[in-house]
């Protein structure tokens, strides 16, 4: 037979506080009063009376001057201008989660906002809620939801505003946000449950549902006590809801084989060790999951100071904010933008429920009772722990560029600022710094003063490395023929110069194509991938000659590949001449259209019949490509060629050659 014992059991760090200030106030001597029960547990509340902490029901009780804590529950507004009429000192002992609670309804009633509160409606805490603003509709589940936004259809169109009781379950609020998420039209919900009443609540369920009996420990008044039990009613046949172990009836745990045992936030960790304790001595059975509940008592009031490095459970991860518990009485919280130095990382993504996660404090507000966290200052201390290091060592880092400034750059190296000066960039003189911004680049830390925050970079100083090594290997591998994917550096009337990877070649102008040109531009622009081969090289003056042009892109070898003699091509007329007429075939070929060839008559000029840039039809006759040259004729297409016509042809075009 086995126990098994909630590690959630017992107070909550919102109770733990207000249980902790209202000792405080009794070590510091002070004749304080509560404002009604400062938890729902009678035998803290009969402890701090024979303390001598008194307890009145309303203001009007209190006397001039006097100390009053008020409860964790919190109260309303008209409460604190009550008692502030009467002088009395505030300790404020309300459970940070409740006091977010009444800022939220306190903005929506100044936006003019409908509040509606997800709770029951006769507990302090939804009470004191309703007090931080106008008329609130107050409903305890979707059906009562329903009723309302039925007693008139407008309200489905007002702006509504919906909280919740931070003790409510999840399923029945997510059943009023489900049917109010389907109705509204203009609706902003706010999920203000407890993560630690969440979390108490699905242990307790996960508990019962594989034991045989279950014991819930907690006073009858507690709401958060009673949601427990019918929690686990939901999955255990067999639960007990006692006050502390004198209500325990061992008898009636006879044939079980597992117990689980839960608490209430409102419970002291000495009954639940009570309980605990008296089922393993009497029942004589193997006890699991047993705390040392007065180390967990000594950790939960330790004190937090800034720059502390604590280690924490993440309970909710929200959209601007994650929370944290840290075992303390505090209420620890995580400011998104204080999660990570690099603003592409999301919390969400790398980070879930239930992970441990190790923070910084930043500051703790011991009124409100939370402490603000930061993983991305602890991780910034660290890593200044790690640049003594690199700077040695001369280790390249990469990190984001996130501003331009006088004189340089800025990088965000793991949340340090790096400041890079233009002139080791690696950007040209004269060229725009901006081109970096939101680029990863390689750079080395070149200088850093932790007492002056300083910390100077330099892009130049890898680059320079990494082009110097890609040089090396580039002539240590060279050879004519070899080919390079190159980017175009620059552009001169001889010629284009080509970065191959470190090293830059020239290809002169006379291989860029195997047409005539007169500038480069004509076939490339500076910033062009392009492919190039080795001509020649020197090792020694460092220059490498490098081509453009293949023999593939030859137009002598596609026009070979395309067309043969006989072959009938659309070509273009290009130039006129006395004798005839050059058209081209394709790009960089001209065949010579003999006048003779032009049309099925005699002519005087070219000009009679063609003009220039006009296309027409013509044969290919004959071919010579030792001497790079092409008949063309018109006439051919016009008519049969007779043997004499033919004669005719030929030595005219013997004429021409000679």
């Amino acid at each position: 037979m086995s126990v098994t014992l909630a590690k959630t059991a017992g107070f909550c760090f919102g109770v733990d506080r207000a249980v902790s200030l209202v000792e405080q106030a009794v070590k510091d001597g002070k004749n304080a009063v509560t404002l009604g029960p400062i938890i729902h547990n009678r035998h803290v509340v009969d402890r701090f009376k024979s303390l001598g902490v008194g307890e009145v029901s309303s203001p009007e009780e209190v006397a001039e001057g006097a100390t009053v804590i008020i409860r964790s529950h919190g109260v309303s507004r008209a409460v604190y201008e009550a008692l502030r009429a009467k002088n009395a000192e505030i300790i404020d002992a309300t459970c940070p989660f409740v006091k977010r609670i009444h800022s939220l309804v306190s903005r929506a009633e100044v936006a003019g906002r409908q509040v509606i509160i997800v709770g029951t409606r006769t507990h302090p805490e939804v009470q004191a809620v309703a007090g931080w603003c106008e008329n609130p509709t107050i409903v305890e589940n979707a059906e009562q939801l329903q009723a309302w936004l039925s007693e008139d259809e407008s309200r489905k169109t007002l702006p509504l505003t919906m909280v919740s009781q931070t003790t409510s379950t999840q399923i029945l609020w997510e059943s009023c946000c489900n049917f109010a998420k389907k109705e509204c039209t203009n609706l902003e919900i706010y999920d203000t449950i407890c993560e630690a009443t969440e979390k108490r609540q699905k242990e307790a369920y996960a508990i019962a549902k594989k034991s045989d009996a279950m014991v819930v420990i907690g006073d009858a008044k507690s709401s958060n006590t009673e949601r427990l039990a019918m929690i686990c009613r939901q999955v255990c046949n067999h639960v007990v809801l006692i006050d502390n172990a004198k209500d325990l009836d061992l008898s009636s745990f006879s044939g079980a084989n597992a117990i689980g045992i839960t608490a209430g936030a409102s419970t002291p960790s000495w009954i639940i060790k009570e309980v605990n304790k008296q089922m393993s001595e009497e029942i004589r059975i193997e006890t699991v999951g047993e705390e040392n509940f007065a180390e967990l008592l000594e950790q939960s009031i330790k004190t937090l100071n800034n720059g502390d490095k604590v280690t924490g459970i993440v309970t909710a991860i929200g959209t601007t904010e994650i929370q944290v518990d840290l075992g303390t009485k505090h209420a620890g919280y995580i400011p998104m933008d204080e999660f990570s130095a690099d603003p592409t990382v999301k919390a969400e993504e790398v980070l879930k429920v239930g992970d441990e996660i190790e923070v910084s404090v930043v500051r703790v507000n011991d009124v409100e009772g939370t402490v603000q966290l930061s993983k991305k200052r602890l991780e910034a201390g660290k890593v200044w722990e790690d640049l003594d290091a690199i700077v040695e060592e001369k280790t390249p880092v990469e990190a984001v560029i996130t501003e331009e400034n006088k004189g340089g750059v800025v990088a965000n190296y793991k949340g340090i600022r790096v400041f890079i000066p233009a002139s080791q960039t690696g950007v040209p003189k004269g060229e725009e710094l901006s081109v970096l911004l939101k680029t990863t680049v390689k750079m080395r830390i070149t200088e850093v003063n932790r007492a002056r925050r300083r910390v100077v970079g330099s892009i130049k100083a890898v680059s320079g490395e990494a082009r110097k090594a890609a040089q090396e290997k580039i002539w240590g591998e060279i050879e004519v023929g070899k080919k390079y994917q190159g980017t175009v550096k620059s552009l001169t009337s001889y010629g284009a110069f080509v970065d191959i990877g470190g090293v830059d070649g020239m290809v002169h102008v006379s291989e860029l194509s195997w047409n005539h040109i007169k500038n480069p531009a004509e076939v490339l622009s500076v910033g062009d991938s392009v492919e190039v081969f080795v001509i020649s090289y020197d090792p020694e003056k460092r220059k490498i000659s490098l081509g453009y042009k293949t023999a593939e892109s030859n137009p002598w070898t596609i026009f070979a590949q395309k067309y043969s003699v006989g072959d009938v091509a659309t070509v273009k007329v290009v130039k006129l001449m006395t004798f005839g007429a050059f058209a081209e075939i394709i790009p960089g070929i001209d065949g010579l259209i003999h006048i003779s060839q032009i049309a099925d008559r005699r002519i005087g000029k070219p000009e009679e019949v063609l003009a220039e840039g006009q296309e027409v039809e013509a044969k290919i006759i004959d071919v010579d490509l030792e001497n790079k040259r092409v008949s063309l004729s018109i006439r051919a297409l016009l008519a049969p060629a007779t043997e004499e016509a033919e004669a005719e042809v030929a030595e005219e075009a013997e004429a021409v050659e000679e």
